[in-house]
């Protein structure tokens, strides 16, 4: 497992590109590869646990563009052991 996290500004266009993001977030929950994801409370950023591999982390930041948008930086990303599921 990998977890990302992000921490936001309120740039609009970080505002604008979310529903696309969550949509897709949906999408991955619903194949399998997306854990569990959201924000802080304080909307500060957000963590995703994600079911995959570096690689496979590597295509599904490529093709959702709200990794690179403005107001988004990736704060941490690691390789996850989970002992309970």
């Amino acid at each position: 497992m990998i977890v990302l996290e992000l921490a936001f500004t309120d740039a609009p266009e970080r505002l604008a590109a979310r529903p696309a993001h969550r949509q897709r977030l949906a999408e991955l929950h619903a194949d399998g590869r997306l854990v569990m994801a959201g924000p802080w409370s304080d909307d500060s950023g957000a963590l995703l646990i994600f079911r995959t591999d570096r690689a496979g982390l590597d295509e599904i930041m490529a093709t959702d563009p709200y990794y690179s948008t403005p107001g988004v930086t990736i704060a941490a990303l690691r390789e996850w052991q989970p002992i309970i599921e």
